[in-house]
Parts: C-alpha cells; structure tokens; sequence
C-alpha cells in the first residue's frame, strides 16, 4: 500500500483527510480518537487488550503486604494509574495510610511526569523524575546507586519489566515488584479481526500502539488466526506502525517489524509524527 508524496501541509487543519488510522488502546482510545479525527483522520478503534485490577486478596495484597514488613530504600513509579490504583487499592483494604507512611521513609522514584502527579497526588514526594520518561532511564538511575542488600519496589506496568527487574537483583537489591493490573484478551476480539482484516486488505494507512500489551496482542492474534505473513506484508508494503515509546514497541521490535516512535513519549506527540509521515508519504 505505497501511497504517492501529495504534498499535504501536515500543519494544515485536516492533513491527515483521506487517511484511515487504526487505535489498539482501551484506556486513552478517546484522546487519542479526538486529536486524529480534529486532524481529518478516519479511525477504526479495536482495543487489543483489556484491563484487569487484581482482586485485593491476590497477588496486589501480597505485593503490599510485603512492603509493610520492612524499611524500603527505593520506590519506581511507572504509571500515574498504577500507583493510583495502588493506593486506591490499599485504602479499600485499610492499609492505605500504613503503605503512605511506609513509602514516604523511601526514595521515590518516577518515570515521568503522570507518575509524578500521582505520587504527590497520594500526599508523598518524588525525588527525581526521569527526564526521558523511559525505564531504561530510571535503571540506570538506580544502577549509579550501591543496591547491595536495599530493597526496591517497581511498580510494574504493561510487561512485567523483566530485565529491568533482573538487573537489580543483579546489582543486589531485594526487588519487590508490584503489578496492580493484568492484562487479557479484548472482551470483543471481532473488532480486533476486523481491524486486521481492514489493514491486510490495504484499508488501513496505521495503526497506533500506546502499551506493550496491545501490541503483542494484536502480534499473537494475526499469528493464532494465520495472517501473521499478510499482515507483515502490509507493514512492509506501507502501512505505518506508530509506537508511543520504547517500552510498547518491543513486541514489535521482536517481530522485525518497521515502525516509528516520538521522541517524547506522549500521545499527542505520537499523533504528530503519524501526521508528518503520513502527509509526506512515509
């Protein structure tokens, strides 16, 4: 699907008329559905993943349990809605003011600047945000400081940030990870088939990923239903795979797939750079 260079101002009001962009995401489908279609895009919203909080008794409890048993050296905050929906869970299990307390004796740690407002939201301090707002970033800030025998917990956000975790105990830390959501299949995969169908049949001009998980899914599910060779043909035949940072295009870096991917890891900047790639023919 090679389209010809027409010329298009992509700061025109409707640079992105004529084209066709498909959203993976659940949670931020409508923002970023506002600043494709204010740019004259057509979307086709598919969400390839769906959203779980784990139960308060599982896996989030234990996590949180483990905290409170001992003085905790460093805190990484992800996502701003993991670490409110941490605190949200452990208010709801009356543990939520002992977890505070607990937390404000750490270091914590943001990855960027929604983690941020979500650790001052809980009434804690952030001691250094990573300008970047990449892992990578906030591993290297942690590295720079003698782990051996602290303990630190990550609040973990779409894959489990394996290697990330792997390199602190390397380091010598006691890495207490805490996952406050799962991830599963979309709770209508009809969307997500239609939506490959579209971009294998040469429909699709697009197609946005905002986390690691959704990404891997719509992968996995091209592959299960085999369409994975067709749906690799459109990519390399011209449809563009916008990823909003370098956690989310993982999954797509391990399928050898081309994409693009905003220096700033922001949604708004992601429909920026779909913008001038695709007006220029890219």
């Amino acid at each position: 699907m090679k389209w010809e260079n027409t010329g298009v101002d992509s700061t025109a009001p409707e640079p992105l008329r004529g084209f066709t962009v498909g959203i993976t995401a659940e949670r931020k489908a409508d923002e970023l559905a506002s600043l494709l279609t204010r740019r004259g895009a057509r979307v086709v919203h598919a969400p390839a993943m769906h959203t779980v909080p784990l139960p308060q008794d599982g896996e989030l409890a234990a996590a949180t349990h483990e905290v409170l048993a001992g003085d905790v050296d460093f805190v990484v905050a992800s996502t701003g809605m993991g670490f409110r929906g941490w605190m949200e869970a452990a208010d709801e299990a009356g543990n939520g003011e002992a977890l505070r307390r607990r937390l404000a004796t750490a270091r914590l740690l943001a990855r960027g600047s929604k983690a941020t407002g979500a650790i001052h939201g809980a009434g804690l301090r952030t001691e250094w945000s990573a300008p970047s707002e990449e892992s990578t970033e906030v591993l290297r800030y942690l590295l720079d400081h003698e782990l051996s025998g602290s303990r630190v917990v990550v609040q973990v956000h779409g894959d489990p940030m394996l290697s990330f975790r792997q390199r602190l105990t390397e380091a010598g830390a006691e890495v207490i990870p805490v996952m406050v959501y799962r991830w599963t299949d979309p709770l209508e995969p009809h969307k997500l088939d239609d939506l490959i169908d579209r971009t294998v049949a040469g429909e699709v001009h697009a197609l946005t990923f905002t986390s690691a998980p959704a990404a891997a899914n719509l992968l996995g599910r091209a592959e299960r239903d085999g369409r994975s060779e067709q749906l690799r043909t459109a990519v390399l035949d011209g449809v563009l795979l916008g990823c909003v940072g370098p956690v989310t295009a993982v999954p797509v870096e391990k399928a050898g797939l081309p994409h693009v991917m905003p220096e700033r890891s922001r949604t708004s900047s992601l429909v920026k750079l779909l913008t001038e790639r695709l007006s220029a023919g890219s």
